[in-house]
């Protein structure tokens, strides 16, 4: 179960927006302390100038202020366990793409970051269409458009024993269950995005493609339980030897086989990425 509340937290860090120069009209940090995982209220939520995050860690908030993934952040072992509530208003004409950058502005003065950037090597996976072709189809409008700047946006996640799913509304979502691992209306950017939750290394979209796709990749009982695993490392838990032994020798295999039915590839390589090193933080806000 920790395992499992982990993923839903850390994959929230998957929305995508643009930059603006804007601070937040209030805003209001509440720290979250361990709460039952039946009582756990993870999710993102902008309803006009209403901005409301809940139960992510300071390095998820780092992750969605820089639009950066979580192993591309540098800084103290509890950025990932310490979490917060953010309510905050948006200032009159600002729309949902200024958020990221009014986080940032939030981290500076109620947490004191600094930071500096970075240009460091990573091993990646490249995801490519096989040579084969691609074997999966663009899914089908459902009439709706993307709520984009002007309609709420709702992006919720839970999750139990049997897996964890993560909604991005209008019909989008991504899913881990007991044998699959399911994407709905998703692009390969928030696809790759996702993968890189569960994987050794980074996932980086090199499809060049442009639509939102459905698919469902099988997965094998070794397999799911070493992406929970990397999943919880990721998300800042602490697990013991016998969880992390594990993840020894687990190839994924069913996860590339099923790819690959599916037209994809995950290639090994190694590519620059920008790191964001965190030079100085605090671990409780100022007063609000």
């Amino acid at each position: 179960m920790r395992m499992i509340r982990s993923i839903i937290i850390c994959i929230l860090a998957a929305v995508a927006f643009g930059q603006a120069r804007r601070e937040f009209e209030v805003a209001s940090v509440r720290p979250v302390g361990d709460v039952p995982p039946a009582q756990i209220n993870v999710g993102l939520h902008i309803d006009g100038a209403q901005v409301r995050i809940t139960y992510l860690s300071l390095k998820d908030y780092i992750g969605l202020a820089y639009r950066v993934k979580l192993n591309q952040i540098v800084g103290p072992d509890w950025l990932g366990s310490q979490r917060f509530d953010i309510a905050a208003k948006l200032p009159d004409g600002a729309a949902q793409s200024d958020v990221p950058v009014m986080l940032q502005a939030l981290l500076a003065e109620r947490f004191q970051m600094k930071m500096h950037r970075e240009m460091k090597e990573f091993p990646v996976y490249a995801l490519e269409v096989a040579k084969t072709g691609l074997k999966i189809t663009e899914s089908a409008s459902d009439g709706n458009s993307d709520a984009g700047n002007t309609g709420a946006l709702n992006i919720a996640a839970g999750g139990n024993d049997a897996g964890a799913t993560i909604s991005f509304g209008n019909g989008s979502y991504f899913t881990l269950g007991r044998t699959t691992l399911e994407g709905k209306r998703l692009t390969m950017g928030t696809f790759a995005e996702m993968l890189t939750r569960f994987l050794d290394r980074p996932v980086v979209d090199m499809t060049g493609l442009k639509g939102n796709y459905d698919l469902t990749l099988d997965l094998s009982p070794e397999d799911r339980t070493a992406m929970l695993i990397r999943s919880a490392i990721s998300a800042g838990v602490v697990l013991p030897p016998q969880a992390l032994a594990l993840i020894d020798g687990v190839s994924n295999d069913s996860l590339f086989n099923s790819l690959k039915k599916a037209g994809l590839t995950l290639a090994p390589r190694k590519a620059p990425l920008e790191v964001l090193v965190i030079d100085q933080i605090q671990k409780t806000p100022t007063e609000n």
